[in-house]
């Protein structure tokens, strides 16, 4: 029978150590298995209170449809009278885009009107110079200035001198611009619009 010998103790030093460092290992790979290989890293500001740890931390029930339907009949009615507030409000600022709007078109009107009104009594001056002058022509003269002008322009003017110049004008005029500009003024002359 072969004999077994019993370690020596330098033998059995070198065992405990290489058994101490395995467990070691194994104490530090389940320690870092806990964690996934994650880093946590918290900061802790000054004079906040202090993180809770994980394992102190519990997770909240989720609230159920009941809990949330009453919140949201709870909330309803200030909803409602906010988004009522909020369109008041927006109504508000339309209406005084509107009347400044309001206020610069009646400025404008009011312009408007006054230039209008300017206008027509320069142009009735200007009718009042016009008619005078053809009114101080020679009809023959004044017949071949009155064919050139445009025929409504013409036939304006000639209602306006006395009917027997006018006549002789007419009669110094060449037959078709006599013809229009007798039809312009008998159309003038109607009452009834003609369209």
């Amino acid at each position: 029978m072969p004999m077994i010998s019993s370690p020596s103790s330098h033998e059995r030093r070198s065992s405990r150590a290489i058994l101490l460092a395995a467990v070691v290992l194994a104490a530090m790979a389940i320690a870092s298995g806990g964690a996934h290989g994650e880093d946590v890293v918290r900061q802790v500001l000054p004079g906040a209170q202090p993180a809770a740890a994980p394992q102190q931390l519990t997770r909240e029930k989720a609230p159920d449809q009941s809990e949330i339907e009453r919140f949201c009949s709870n909330i309803a009615d200030a909803a409602r009278d906010r988004r009522y507030a909020l369109q008041a409000e927006e109504l508000k600022q339309l209406q005084a885009g509107i009347d400044e709007r309001m206020k610069a078109l009646d400025a404008k009107k009011a312009e408007y009107e006054t230039w209008l009104k300017r206008r027509e009594v320069f142009l009735a001056r200007a009718e009042d110079g016009v008619v005078k002058i053809y009114a101080g022509m020679k009809p023959d003269a004044a017949a071949e200035r009155l064919a050139i002008v445009n025929a409504d322009l013409a036939a304006a003017i000639l209602m306006k001198l006395d009917s027997r110049k006018a006549s002789v004008i007419l009669n110094e005029m060449d037959q078709k611009a006599a013809a229009t500009l007798t039809g312009i003024m008998a159309s003038a002359a109607r009452r009834v619009d003609p369209s």
